[in-house]
């Protein structure tokens, strides 16, 4: 018996101004559906998604939805009141969505765990964009939704931050639509993906599988596709042909015929329309130097503030080698790209450059673009209506173009385009500087998957050297050579493939954990050992440990299981699995309250004693 139908939409249409975004689309979403959205920038996903959530109608078309579904929905940029405290935030949707008072503890402990929240009473307002982020998402879950809709849930978060996010949808047990850019975490958590795109016929392509299966499927749609369409105009060809005799319609096989052009000729112009927006040619000249060092640092050392960047790091880059830059949020990678550029000075040690060094330079915030300049000076810094790519002039219409900017754009000023314009400017830009070191930080943001497939082609096919810092896994996997990882303690390590890195994480984390048990276990002293507790709860806590280890290899099996590639075809297998491994995640996060919960009531005690030894005293 198939998955029951949870969510569906039959001939969707929508349209800004003049512009249609999608029409007549129809998709359905199922019970245990792990969908990724994709498509390019300006394709509608955004919209989709709000529609599917209720927040937005459709200009035609049906949304049907079960009986008492409910919908979580993570926007882009979550709002939340900035006084409040992270606890407030949670108290105050369960206090919107008129819960039960009594079920409210369980639910926001529950939510500020699996956030990994440690202090409640943070203010909002200070917190990160990565972790505002894993509040909303922590706060849509604490709802128990039947569907989850995630809009780039990936932005903001550091790579520490999309591996938590990872774990989180690969065990969850309900369905949930992901929009994402980042082709490795929809590789990681998805089940099928839908792709937003006019170049279909029906304006979407479903596939079943991960993201990497869907690549295989789509090449060979658009195989298919081109065949047709290759047959499609050698058949119209001849009917022109044809039809430039004159024949006389006035036989009723002649008429058909002329009839059946006619639709041959309409469909060939359909097809050739949906074809037009191509992929922005993105190609990175590099300078051709030979050197075998272009850039060396010896014993180097920086500190910012109290933070140390980096400590008695060696670094050597030649043509050819391709560094990725790992890191969390704030240990020093943008740091790091400023002192190989020349714009910052270390602390200690020694930087050398190979004479007269060319660096091109993609800087994280943009700084070098004049908002309020046209896109057409931007374009073209040196004035005119050319540009000098590779030794040979290009008109600036066609350079705008390569880049997918329609020649109504350019007398636009630059803070009128979008986020991945502004990225595709700045790329442009870019390419007209032949270079010996290609220095890129964050340029993917804002990319969509068909530009970042470009980008990521380019780079492998430049010949110089290359440091990079991305948040996008898939890329940074792709085009790295060789991996760094900061630490955001001075700690810099070498690492082959982010493969590696990701399995010494792994052990770290595990390790850690185990260590933190231990040490908060004995952190008051065998003295303090009974006080607070009932007998009952002294037995409780003398073997907490240990179930909380026991019940953690729990979730490490259920997890693998649900992993296994040999019932990713069986729906029921998939679900029964995932709702093992639910189960087993919740145990965990039960014994961690616990465990909580019973510590505070030792150290109440203990600081209780305390303060009456001190008044005796």
């Amino acid at each position: 018996m198939p998955p029951a139908i949870l969510l569906s939409c039959e001939s969707l249409g929508k349209s800004y101004g003049v512009k249609p975004l999608f029409t007549d689309l129809s998709l359905g979403l199922s019970e245990g559906d792990h969908v990724g959205l994709i498509g390019p920038n300006g394709s509608g996903k955004s919209t989709l998604l709000k529609i599917l959530a209720g927040f937005e109608e459709p200009d035609s078309g049906t949304r049907s939805v079960r009986r008492q579904l409910r919908i979580g929905y993570v926007p882009q940029e979550p709002s939340f009141a900035e006084q409040h405290s992270v606890e407030d935030a949670l108290v105050q949707v369960l206090f919107d969505e008129g819960l039960d008072p009594h079920e409210q503890g369980g639910r926001i402990a529950r939510a500020l765990s699996l956030g990994g929240f440690v202090r409640t009473d943070q203010t909002v307002s200070t917190l990160s964009g990565g972790w505002k982020k894993r509040l909303a998402i922590a706060r849509s879950l604490m709802l128990e939704p039947d569907v989850l809709l995630l809009d780039e849930p990936t932005n903001h978060l550091d790579v520490e931050g999309i591996l938590w996010l990872e774990g989180l949808l690969k065990a969850e047990p309900h369905a949930f639509i992901v929009i994402s850019h980042d082709r490795r975490f929809l590789e990681a958590v998805t089940t099928r993906i839908w792709e937003l795109n006019r170049q279909y016929p029906n304006g979407l392509f479903e596939a079943k599988g991960r993201y990497s299966e869907f690549l295989e499927q789509r090449d060979a749609a658009l195989q298919a596709q081109a065949d047709y369409q290759a047959s499609l105009a050698n058949r119209v060809r001849r009917e022109v042909e044809w039809l430039r005799r004159g024949p006389k319609a006035r036989t009723t096989k002649a008429k058909a015929r002329i009839d059946q052009a006619g639709r041959m000729i309409s469909e060939l112009t359909d097809i050739e329309s949906r074809q037009s927006k191509g992929s922005a040619g993105i190609d990175f000249t590099a300078s051709g130097r030979r050197s075998k060092k272009l850039i060396e640092m010896v014993g180097l050392e920086k500190t910012l503030g109290a933070q140390p960047i980096v400590n008695n790091l060696d670094l050597q880059v030649g043509p050819g080698e391709r560094i990725g830059l790992l890191g969390p949020n704030g240990s020093g990678k943008s740091t790091l790209l400023k002192l190989l550029a020349g714009s910052l000075t270390p602390d200690a040690g020694t930087i050398t450059r190979a004479d007269r060094l060319r660096i091109v330079t993609f800087e994280q915030h943009r700084e070098s673009l004049d908002q309020q300049a046209s896109l057409r000076r931007a374009l073209a810094p040196a004035g005119g209506d050319a540009v000098v790519y590779q030794d040979r002039s290009v008109h600036l219409v066609s350079w705008a173009k390569r880049f997918l900017f329609r020649p109504e754009q350019l007398d636009l000023p630059v803070s009128r385009l979008s986020g991945g314009e502004q990225a595709r400017l700045l790329i442009a830009r870019l390419m007209l500087q032949p270079a010996d070191l290609l220095i890129l930080d964050e340029p993917t943001n804002d990319l969509d998957i068909p530009t970042l497939d470009v980008l990521e082609d380019s780079l492998l096919e430049f010949t110089g050297a290359l440091v990079l810092v991305t948040h996008d896994r898939w890329l940074l996997d792709r085009v790295s050579t060789r991996l760094l990882a900061l630490d955001g303690a001075g700690r810099a390590e070498w690492f082959a493939d982010y493969a590696q890195w990701e399995a010494v994480q792994e052990r770290k984390a595990t390790e850690e954990r185990s260590v933190r048990i231990s040490e908060e276990r004995s952190a008051l002293g065998k003295p303090l050992k009974r006080k607070g507790l009932s007998y009952k709860e002294q037995k409780e806590w003398d073997q907490i440990e240990t179930r909380i280890l026991k019940a953690e290899e729990r979730v490490a099996t259920c997890q693998a299981a649900a992993d296994d590639p040999s019932i990713a075809s069986s729906a029921v297998d998939l679900q029964e699995r995932h709702t093992a491994l639910h189960a087993a995640q919740e145990e965990v996060e039960r014994l961690y309250a616990r465990w909580t919960e019973l510590e505070e009531k030792r150290l109440r005690r203990s600081n209780a004693d305390l303060h009456n030894l001190r008044r005796a005293e």
